[in-house]
Order: C-alpha cells, then sequence, then structure tokens
C-alpha cells in the first residue's frame, strides 16, 4: 500500500500523478500567497509589529495545499501546531484577520489575544494553532471522535512535526483512534530538523510512516515538495478513513527554509543544504516550469498572478498595522470563571 518517496528523486518518478493546468494554477496561488504572507510576516516581525513567537511555513507549502485540495472544504476538520498561518490561509480564511492576529489587534481571528501561536476558526472547521508540542494530536483524535459520533462523514486532518512524532500522547492518540476505527488521517510534516535537531540524531527509528505499526495503521511516505505528490496520497488517506476504515498515518518528506522560529539562526545546518533545496526542490517553482512547459501559461500571465497576491498580502499588512489594539474589556471575554 506505501508509495516511498525521497525528498529527492519524486519529482522525476515517471509514476508521478498528473494535474490538470487548473489544478496546478490553484496549487500555484494557494502556495504562492502563502510565502509571500510568510515573507510579509517575517519581515514585519523584523520591524518589531509583531511580538512573541513567530513559526513560519516558507518551504513546506505543498502539504497543507495538496492535503486541502484533497479535502471537503467547511466539513473536513484540520487541527495543527504553532506553524499555522498557511494551513488558515489555504483553508480560506482572511489573511488580513490573520495578519492583525500576528499583530495583536482587534481583527485578529482571536481578536487580537491569541498571537501567532493561537488562532481558529470554528466556521471554516480549522482548531488551531496549538503551542503545546503534540498536544494538537490528541484533540484532532477527538474531532475524529465526534464526528463517528454524530455521523457527520467528515474526517479529521491532524497535523504534527517529526519533534512531536517523539511524544506519548501521539501513541496514546493512535491506539485510541485505531481501537474505534476513528476517521482521522495523522500528517507527519517531517522537515528533518523539529526544533533544531536532526532526526537521525532524535529519533531511532526516522521513517515516521511506520510508526503506527504497532497498532496496525496503514502509513505512507510522501514527497512533501511535489504537491502532486501530497494530492495523491492525501485523497488515499482521507478516503480510508471517510469509508470507516480508521486512522491513516501520512509522512510528508518537507522542508523548511528558515528556522524553527524567528528567533531561531538556525546554525545547525549548512547554507548549502539550504540552497540546494531551494534551487532543485522548491514546491513553486516545480509548479510554475511545469506551467510554463505546458505551453498555454506564460510568463506574463504567472506575473499577473504574483502581482495579485502581493496586493492581497499589502492589504493585510496594512490592515495589521492600522487596526487599533483589542480594548482592555476584551480581557473579561471568551474565557471561564468558575466560582
Amino acid at each position: 500500500m506505501a508509495r516511498k518517496a525521497t525528498a529527492t528523486s519524486a519529482s522525476t518518478m515517471p509514476n508521478a500523478p498528473q494535474f490538470t493546468q487548473e489544478q496546478d494554477l490553484e496549487a500555484f496561488r494557494e502556495m504562492l500567497l502563502i510565502r509571500r504572507f510568510e515573507e510579509k510576516a517575517g519581515q514585519m516581525y523584523g520591524m518589531g509589529l509583531i511580538g512573541g513567537f513567530c513559526h513560519l511555513y516558507i518551504g513546506q507549502e505543498a502539504v497543507v495545499t495538496g492535503i486541502t485540495m484533497a479535502s471537503e472544504k467547511g466539513k473536513d476538520a484540520q487541527i495543527t501546531g504553532y506553524r499555522d498561518h498557511g494551513h488558515m490561509l489555504v483553508m480560506g480564511l482572511d489573511p488580513k484577520g490573520v495578519m492583525a492576529e500576528l499583530t495583536g489587534r482587534q481583527g485578529g481571528l482571536s481578536k487580537g489575544k491569541g498571537g501567532s501561536m493561537h488562532m481558529f476558526s470554528n466556521e471554516h472547521r480549522f482548531y488551531g494553532g496549538n503551542g503545546i508540542v503534540g498536544a494538537q494530536v490528541s484533540l484532532g483524535a477527538g474531532l475524529a471522535f465526534a464526528s463517528k459520533y454524530t455521523g457527520d462523514g467528515s474526517v479529521s486532518i491532524a497535523y504534527f512535526g517529526d519533534g512531536a512524532a517523539n511524544q506519548g500522547q501521539v501513541y496514546e492518540s493512535f491506539n485510541m483512534a485505531k481501537l474505534w476505527k476513528l476517521p482521522v488521517v495523522f500528517v507527519i510534516e517531517n522537515n528533518k530538523y523539529a526544533m533544531g535537531t536532526s532526526i537521525e540524531r532524535a529519533a531511532a527509528t526516522t521513517d515516521f510512516s511506520k510508526r503506527g505499526a504497532s497498532f496496525d495503521i496503514p502509513g505512507e511516505q510522501v514527497d512533501g515538495m511535489d504537491v502532486r505528490m501530497v494530492y495523491d496520497a492525501a485523497q488515499r488517506a482521507i478516503e480510508h478513513a471517510r469509508s470507516g476504515n480508521g486512522p491513516y498515518i501520512l509522512e510528508m518528506l518537507t522542508y523548511r527554509y528558515r528556522g524553527h522560529s524567528m528567533s531561531d539562526p538556525a546554525k545547525y545546518r549548512s547554507k548549502d543544504e539550504v540552497t540546494k533545496y531551494r534551487q532543485e526542490r522548491d514546491p513553486i517553482e516545480q509548479v510554475r516550469a511545469r506551467l510554463i512547459e505546458g505551453g498555454s501559461v506564460s510568463e506574463e500571465d504567472l506575473k499577473k498572478i504574483e502581482t495579485e497576491i502581493r496586493a492581497i498580502v499589502t492589504e493585510a499588512a496594512d490592515f495589521a498595522t492600522n487596526d487599533p489594539e483589542p480594548d482592555a474589556s476584551e480581557l473579561w471575554t471568551d474565557i471561564t470563571i468558575e466560582a
């Protein structure tokens, strides 16, 4: 069942699934929006407009884009950790609301009280942005339990990283999900370095797709830098879960270009390694090349899309800079006080 792909060879695989031009254009727009948004967020962080922690998704755009394209928007639930900006954008949340949350303004998705790591939208079925490493995995299993209990036919998609994959609650969630055949897809975004330690130094077994073997959960290792491979694998995994067969694990072999967070200089890897991924494996440039090679989309057409995306991001940044901060009375809203 499992399809193996390495981060260096999958783009040239002769059996790589093919996208239509419309699918490539959709993927290009979504991934470019994430990339330009995150670049702007990094710039604003450097200017002091964003405080606290800020974890960028630059380089990993194909993962959430391909999975969301394969899911049912508005029906399937998604939950992730603190590297969450891209997930919200692809799920259709307003970029102005996302950026305003980063800057702590009242128009932010959490009214300016959550910041980078804590955003939420029940309307879009996005359940965070969770700051505790691995905590979202158990919550994702809970969302799947709710789906099975109510019979609404939805699937829960729970994202976590290679570092979180070593947390104990992950395996408790695996066991429960398999025992009750919960409709959940566990997505391990393996960017090779967790918070700053290579997987070879931190994990006894580095094939994370096999982490569910003792629970009889099928797993698949996927080239997470190619949106087509992500989409193809996600379709199988989501259908498996939605059909009542229980959980499925997808290990996405991906790579982040920036450090773990904005405060991380990422000295634990070489510049040559990062440059190699950027030049040879970039998820957006792969799609750009395919569109131009197809002949019906020109460089000028893609530049127009780039201009549109930049305008969206600029509007979001302007809004997030000028929107008022939340009133002091907001300190007492959205909380539960026990007597």
